[in-house]
């Protein structure tokens, strides 16, 4: 399977667990469909049912395999732990599909990850060294054989030694034979939220994954933070040095799923902020406003209502192509954004339009689109952006291009603008960004996010061979990989 559409950054991986439930491999089910979008290369749940582990694991889409009554019956237990996969490290097989399981001295010990550590490869020579044998080539494993390498008596207090050796941002859930435990890395960059339902607590990548299940949203885990889920009680440990809470800008811009809540508001509202603060920093004399669906619909909603000029939907999305392609040919390809867009002619046409999406990455898709509201007839198009110019890779879960490929790292925007074929361009300023999230970037007191897209300011730096010429982003182990 190839990646049909590289212009838009790739969220990696969803994560659901849930204890002390009967149906808790169903509801697993429906929590993997709610993060869908987080991963669509693959999806794995492990259930124990009080004396034994079981797991399935499947490529594709979680409807495509566990809504069939037979797969779930393979699946008994009341604790369950699922994982959808976008792959960012490793090859896309079996193997590296999550959560993975191991026999460990003491008991045997599930785990799903999200996010990616870039000390990885490191780690993992290190371990290799000293006689460990890995499975995958998964960043995750690496956890896995940390853990397992502990000499502590108590898994908690194993789960603990392995972290102060890793870096990275990271979410991870974990499943023993009595304890569900959720962990957030120091600065809470990759999300998990915790809800329950009942007796049942649940720990999830999104609220809209406690939603579709009907559990209630308690609160989200605290960067460095550690609970602990035993005998239907919660607690929680923190056994990092304070840091301050940088989570990733995007689960605002683009990842999460609009209807989820990140820090007490929908990720909705934050959009239509960005739309609204994108109008006042670049107002321009057109007819309409037009989204790029569905990411750009929030922030174009923001922006009409802003200027009060007519909303249409100028361009249509075909659902039924998702997110990869299998083995297209070349005349296929060629089609490009046409197989996923069409545009609405008579809504366009003699028209001056405002084109809104919500980031640009490498700019192809843009220029495709421009060229195919022109094509239709629109009189002008003037492009806005509703974050910030993208001009840093990302080392922590999220797949994009390197640096060299960004478009914003290597033309001004006056040359972006010529490149994507539009009359005029703008982005959200990195203080409009700010404020739509309601901070003020000028405030040294103000909650700094993971911003390094725009700025290269990194909360942590990678270790594993950067700067020598081998990675110029972390793909870590896809490098052994036979991608």
């Amino acid at each position: 399977m190839k990646r049909f559409n590289l212009d838009k950054l790739r969220e990696e991986c969803g994560v659901f667990g849930i204890s002390n439930h009967d149906d808790a491999s169903a509801l697993v089910v429906l929590g993997l469909h709610a993060l869908q979008h987080r991963g669509q290369e693959g999806c794995g749940i492990v259930s124990y049912d009080g004396k034994n582990y079981h797991s399935e694991k499947r490529h594709g889409l979680v409807g495509d395999s566990f809504t069939k009554s037979n797969i779930i019956k393979k699946l008994p237990g009341n604790f369950a732990l699922g994982h959808n996969r976008y792959s960012t490290t490793g090859e896309t097989s079996l193997r590296n599909i999550q959560p993975f399981f191991a026999d460990l001295h003491g008991g045997g010990l599930s785990i799903a990850h999200n996010g990616n550590l870039t000390n990885a490869i490191t780690l993992r020579n290190t371990l290799v060294k000293d006689g460990a044998i890995f499975r995958t080539t998964s960043d995750t494993e690496t956890i896995v054989q940390l853990i397992a390498k502990s000499k502590r008596e108590k898994i908690v207090d194993k789960i603990i030694e392995a972290l102060f050796q890793i870096q990275g941002g990271y979410s991870l859930v974990l499943m023993t034979n009595k304890k569900l435990i959720g962990i957030r890395d120091p600065f809470g960059i990759r999300p998990l939220v915790i809800g329950k339902l009942k007796d049942s607590y649940i720990l999830a990548s999104e609220t809209c994954a406690l939603d579709i299940v009907g559990a209630k949203f308690l609160r989200e885990v605290e960067n460095g933070e550690i609970v602990v889920i035993e005998d239907k009680k919660l607690t929680s440990t923190k056994p990092f040095p304070k840091q301050k809470p940088r989570p990733c800008v995007f689960e605002y811009i683009y990842f999460a799923r609009p209807d989820s809540i990140i820090n007490g508001i929908c990720a909705y509202e934050y959009r239509k902020n960005f739309g609204e603060e994108l109008a006042k920093e670049s107002d321009i004399d057109a007819d309409i406003v037009v989204p790029v669906p569905d990411s750009g619909v929030p922030a174009a909603i923001g922006c009409a209502q802003y200027t009060k000029k007519k909303f249409e939907l100028g361009l249509i999305r075909n659902h039924y192509v998702g997110r990869t392609f299998i083995e297209p040919t070349q005349n296929i390809r060629s089609l490009g954004v046409k197989l996923k867009l069409s545009s609405t002619k008579t809504a366009l046409e003699n028209k001056k339009v405002v084109l809104i999406d919500d980031s640009l990455v490498r700019g192809t898709t843009c220029h495709k689109i421009v060229k195919m509201l022109y094509d239709s007839g629109a009189k002008e198009v003037h492009v806005r952006i509703a974050c910030p110019e993208i001009k840093y890779p990302d080392f922590y879960g999220v797949d994009m291009p390197t640096k060299k490929e960004l478009l914003a790292n290597n033309k001004t925007n006056e040359e972006i603008c010529k490149y994507i074929g539009s009359k005029t361009l703008s982005f959200l300023s990195l203080e409009g960004l700010y404020k739509a999230l309601g901070e003020d970037k000028r405030n040294p007191s103000y909650p700094q996010y993971s911003d390094h897209y725009f700025t290269g300011e990194y909360p942590i730096k990678p270790t594993d061979e950067l700067g020598k010429g081998k990675i110029t982003q972390l793909s870590l182990l896809s490098n052994r990989s036979n991608n």
